[in-house]
């Protein structure tokens, strides 16, 4: 099994990043992509925002796919401050869990599930969460429900895990399978978790810098 970089990689943070300035777009707008139902959607609608060039990369993953198969989108950007408190209260759970780890260990076990703050795709408008549905945009079996914790899934959130039916990994193959070929690459730890353009995706690229950096949303013109 190819080794997994965690976000917590000394090697993600030093890839540096040439923002490029592309916008954040609100794809509910758009009308192209499935907003899957149960999806939360915080006031200001970040969840459904998303850089233009990420955006496009999902509409041409979803052409790619073979009949019958739609991508469900779940979440986009994620505000820093939402991104940090996401990591505090699993880093937190897993201080509970496991009181003789080190800080050190805490924040790379963390960084497994949820990225650290600094680096994390999501608040570049960079990365986004999303499953796969049948032609009437009912979800499909992937094995896990999107979000769930190598703790409570026994590691079957991990995308090539074993513990798996055929059913659900031959579902994640063709989500994999178009998102790889428009150009996403996928946090192997969840299955769900696809990006374009951060740090991570240039790491595993090859790419010389990050075409995006994190920030805030900016409001709606009054």
């Amino acid at each position: 099994m190819t080794e997994i970089v965690l976000m917590s990689d000394p090697k993600v943070a030093a890839v540096p990043v040439a923002e490029c300035g592309e916008r954040l777009l609100d794809i509910r707008g758009d009308g192209r992509l499935t907003i899957e139902a149960r999806t939360w959607q915080d006031p200001a609608g970040a969840f459904a925002h998303l850089r233009a060039g990420v955006l496009a990369r999902l509409l041409e993953a979803q052409e790619q796919l073979p009949p019958g198969f739609r991508l469900l989108f779940v979440e986009g950007y994620r505000p820093p401050s939402l991104q940090r408190e996401y990591f505090e209260e699993y880093a937190a759970e897993l201080r509970a869990l496991h009181p003789r780890w080190s800080a050190d260990r805490i924040h790379s076990a963390a960084s497994s599930y949820v990225s650290p703050p600094d680096i994390a795709p999501h608040s570049a408008g960079a990365a986004v969460d999303l499953t796969l549905g049948d032609a009437d945009g009912r979800e499909l079996d992937l094995g896990t429900p999107i979000d769930a914790s190598p703790e409570e899934s026994d590691g079957a959130c991990y995308t090539h895990a074993a513990n798996i039916s055929e059913e659900a990994r031959a579902h994640r193959a063709v989500l994999s399978g178009a998102l790889t070929a428009a150009g996403l690459v996928n946090y192997p730890t969840e299955w769900w978790h696809w990006s374009y353009g951060d740090r991570y995706w240039a790491l595993r690229t090859g790419a010389p810098a990050a075409l995006y950096g994190p920030g805030e949303l900016a409001p709606p013109p009054s």
